[in-house]
């Protein structure tokens, strides 16, 4: 970027601070935060934000520098996408289904009950028409998002006792955000949304019954198996949870087209390398839970989980009727969906059932 060019945007910034609260700018330097709704280094979410951050503070050359703020360190983890909104902070990594209460279809952008694998969210973002889409979204509050990672696909939780019919779903508290959460309603539960930070002294104190959370890396660093043996899959509601940083729209446009770009392939490769991550260490963390911590890994019986599957379609399906925009992204995902099912049955299954098939897997 030249330095005159520089100099004059970092003069509209500065000239906006009064009413946006923009970021600091000092030698040359612009200082923005990022606000997050993970603990601050927490395995895979948490280092996925750091990175990003210390990714676009590099890929700048430092002039934009941007600090990280954990969970609680600035704004409560759930009002991230509020702070990055009004200008409080330019940026915040999180899953955008926290923000179901802004508009419903905030879900699709991270994942739905019986959604998309990590590789089908990004196939529909970037080529399926979920890109312009999400925008429209984001331009009603202001946001723009970029996919920021991936957590693959995710257990289906900790249970006091296993799920073995869907009378036992029936009076069971549970955490579980997101429109899954109505799913567990549809089916007699009660669902809560707590942020990570929370959700271990729930499952002590006994006001949740059962949590979801991410998979085996994430899970044995919060201890679940300290408390509760019952480790079930798989998990109906998030099987690719999308994690998106969600950039203030007024500085977004402040930047010019380098900036934008270079932000932008810093969230991309963000988004490859946290996938990576997770199924690099799921298997080691999968392991130490069964063989050292006694935990035990359950099948949702086929009765169960097509009740379940039965309660998502209908669920997902109800987001259709909010607006006009809500409709069209419910349609735009179904008819994905239905166009990349057979691909994935044919390629990713069809291969990874005959590769166990020979090893006894």
């Amino acid at each position: 970027m030249d330095r005159r060019r520089f100099l004059k945007t970092a003069g509209v910034g500065a000239a906006g601070a009064g009413a946006l609260a923009a970021p600091a700018i000092a030698q040359n330097v612009q200082r923005v935060r990022m606000v997050t709704t993970w603990p601050r280094d927490f395995p895979g979410l948490g280092t996925g934000a750091q990175r990003v951050a210390n990714r676009i503070t590099a890929a700048s050359g430092g002039r934009i520098e941007v600090e990280l703020f954990a969970a609680g360190e600035l704004v409560p983890p759930f009002e991230s996408f509020d702070a990055v909104a009004t200008g409080s902070a330019e940026m915040y990594h999180g899953a955008d289904y926290y923000w179901g209460g802004k508009h419903l279809a905030y879900n699709f952008f991270t994942c739905v009950p019986m959604g998309f694998t990590a590789q089908e969210l990004q196939a529909w973002i970037h080529f399926g028409g979920g890109r312009a889409l999400w925008d429209e979204l984001g331009n009603q509050f202001g946001v723009k998002g970029f996919l920021a990672g991936n957590t693959g696909p995710q257990m289906g939780g900790w249970f006091r006792n296993p799920i073995m019919s869907p009378d036992d779903l029936k009076g069971l508290t549970m955490r579980i955000p997101g429109i899954a959460g109505e799913v567990i309603r549809q089916v007699g539960g009660n669902a809560v949304a707590l942020p990570g930070g929370e959700i271990f002294a729930a499952l002590q104190a006994g006001t949740i019954d059962a949590t979801e959370w991410v998979g085996p890396y994430n899970d044995e660093a919060f201890g679940f198996h300290r408390l509760v043996k019952n480790y079930m899959y798989p998990g109906f509601h998030e099987p690719g949870s999308g994690l998106s940083v969600g950039i203030n729209m007024e500085w977004w446009e402040e930047l010019d087209d380098a900036d934008r770009a270079m932000i932008e392939a810093c969230c991309t490769a963000e988004n490859d390398v946290m996938l990576a991550e997770f199924n690099a260490n799921n298997g080691p963390a999968l392991d130490r839970l069964v063989n050292q911590h006694d935990v035990q890994v359950i099948e949702f019986p086929a009765e169960v989980f097509n009740v379940l599957i039965e309660a998502s379609e209908d669920v997902t399906a109800s987001v259709a009727n909010v607006d006009d925009l809500g409709k069209r992204i419910y349609e735009s995902y179904y008819e994905f969906r239905k166009m990349v099912m057979p691909w994935t049955k044919l390629a990713d299954e069809g291969y990874t059932i005959a590769r166990g098939r020979f090893f006894g897997i």
